[in-house]
């Protein structure tokens, strides 16, 4: 009889408790790819050899959420200084309103080259390797590439994201020619992957090689920058070598608010990262009896609505912003808003969230050294254009864009897009307690908003901060709980006016991870995301 278990199932699920560590940790939603970045520790490398590392297994470990032609943003603690870092691609020059519409969109389509932005992955590993890191980039990249080469098991719910992406490309793109290259690379046999089965991408190891061994100049003004600006040339794509060759990551000063005693961090625009302070600088005039109370949830139901509002209203390239970050993240601001805030639901104008690919690590060292880091597809496997013979998929976060010249995100060459993917860190009294981050699109400012609150105001650990039921607003008065959240809290969130919705399906609320440095003793506190494969990898 041959050997046979459930791959998935367990009718007997415990909770998770806080890990705990001293000399480093890396937290993130594949077991491998933590151990990736583990493995750059016990090399002699810091938190940002490690989350390099981290990073590029992911691209490999779970391609359907990133990738090498994706974009992203990091928080580095370093030294007892801060940095953030923006490594989000413009529009390509060539691009305009007019363009896409005489090509018979009324909207930025979601797939194919026209929502193609310049990937800024390969040039943040790059900056980050270069500015803070102790090895070398190729050395960095080594795990990626051993997995990418040699292949490795699909985790369960990789597994379950893949074949749901594999269903819509069939069903949608299997007789379009610039997709053949998606169906060779990640559905060799015809279908996805199954729970276990392996699954590997010669190309991409080659391509991550070249990257590591070239400092990512290959990929922006080499041999595979030719290669991505032939793939877009034959299929009428807007982007060229010359957006490649002109892209370079950006240092930015992060932006923060005081939340109770402790100052929050995030990347400012064109990124939402201002979308959860704005929403914090509302909450924190309150004073909460309790997390599972219905005056809890109620304000922050409301600020979440008003805050997302502002950010789809104001958040763009800042060279095209109306409005300051300064004036944004006020004290005066944030009184204004709460004033709007009354005992029942209110309903702005919003735009509805969209399903997307994302994911977030955190990594420590045993020096005090600590990365925030988050990088995306945007979409699940993005534009969904795999450049030929590179393994490289490309992100569509050009689909954010709007086609309305009097908008502030409008479509222009050259121009950054509003920008989901958002990494956290929260410090008390300019010292570091940690990175934290939440995945998912839309979902990720509000999860932001619930472990920050979680572990402020309510004394969660970082375990605890993650797994406790969570909550998403989807447009106007309309949210959705999870399955497990209190049923007298919906019953009284609807007598307010809310629109509440109960699912058991936990993915829709994101993928979070936090490590927590305690300031008097040192040590490490983490916690990993219950909700999917996550794991902490730690010594």
């Amino acid at each position: 009889m041959p050997f046979r278990f459930d791959k998935i199932a367990n009718p007997y699920p415990l909770s998770r408790n806080t890990i705990y560590a001293k000399n480093g940790m890396v937290a993130t939603s594949q077991p491998l790819a933590s151990q990736a970045g583990l493995e750059m520790l016990k090399r002699g490398g810091n938190a940002v050899d490690a989350a390099i590392a981290t990073a590029a297994c992911l691209t490999v470990v779970e391609p359907t959420s990133c990738g090498i032609g994706g974009d992203a943003f990091a928080i580095v603690w370093m030294k007892d200084a801060m940095y953030g870092l923006n490594s989000s691609g413009p529009s390509p020059k060539s691009i305009s309103i007019d363009a896409v519409k005489a090509a018979g969109h009324e909207t930025m389509p979601a797939r194919g080259w026209t929502p193609v932005t310049v990937p800024g992955v390969p040039g943040a590993w790059a900056a980050l390797s270069k500015r803070f890191g102790k090895l070398s980039l190729s050395e960095c990249l080594a795990p990626a590439i051993r997995y990418a080469g040699e292949g490795y098991p699909l985790s369960p719910l990789l597994a379950r994201m893949w074949k749901e992406q594999f269903n819509i490309f069939k069903d949608n793109f299997a007789d379009k020619p610039e997709f053949a290259e998606w169906f060779k690379t990640f559905a060799p046999k015809g279908r996805a992957p199954e729970i276990g089965e392996m699954w590997s991408s010669p190309n991409h190891a080659a391509t991550l090689t070249e990257i590591g061994e070239t400092c990512a100049e290959s990929f922006y003004r080499g041999r595979l920058a030719d290669a991505i600006a032939a793939a877009s040339a034959a299929h009428g794509g807007y982007l060229a070598k010359s957006d490649l060759e002109g892209y370079a990551p950006e240092w930015v000063e992060p932006a923060s608010i005081r939340y109770r005693d402790y100052d929050v961090w995030e990347i400012p625009p064109n990124g939402q990262g201002i979308v959860p302070l704005i929403a914090l600088n509302v909450l924190k005039g309150y004073d909460f009896r309790a997390r599972d109370d219905i005056e809890t949830f109620h304000k922050q139901f409301e600020a979440m609505k008003l805050a997302f509002t502002a950010g789809r209203q104001e958040i763009t390239d800042p060279a095209y912003m109306r409005v300051s970050v300064k004036d944004l993240l006020s004290d005066a601001y944030a009184a204004t808003l709460r004033k709007h805030i009354r005992d029942m639901a209110s309903e702005p104008i919003a735009v509805k969230p969209s399903p997307g690919g994302t994911v977030y690590l955190a990594a420590a060292d045993g020096d005090g050294n600590m990365v925030s880091y988050i990088q995306s597809n945007f979409m699940e496997f993005g534009s969904g254009m795999v450049v030929p013979g590179t393994g490289i998929c490309m992100q569509n976060r050009g689909f954010e864009f709007r086609l309305d010249p009097g908008h502030v995100n409008h479509l222009a060459g050259g121009k950054k897009t509003y920008h989901t993917i958002i990494p956290g860190f929260l410090t008390l009294d300019g010292k570091a307690i940690g990175p934290f981050g939440v995945m998912g699109v839309y979902m990720q400012p509000q999860g932001h908003v619930q472990v920050i609150m979680n572990t402020i105001d309510f004394n969660l650990n970082p375990q605890a901060a993650l797994d406790a039921p969570r909550w998403q607003w989807r447009e106007g008065k309309k949210f959705r709980v999870e399955s497990r959240f209190p049923s007298h809290i919906v019953q009284e969130l609807a007598r307010r006016g809310h629109l509440v919705e109960t699912t058991a399906d936990s993915i829709a609320f994101g993928r979070g991870q936090i490590i927590w440095r305690d300031p008097d003793t040192g040590a490490l506190a983490g916690g990993t995301e219950s909700r999917t494969d996550g794991a902490i990898a730690s010594r």
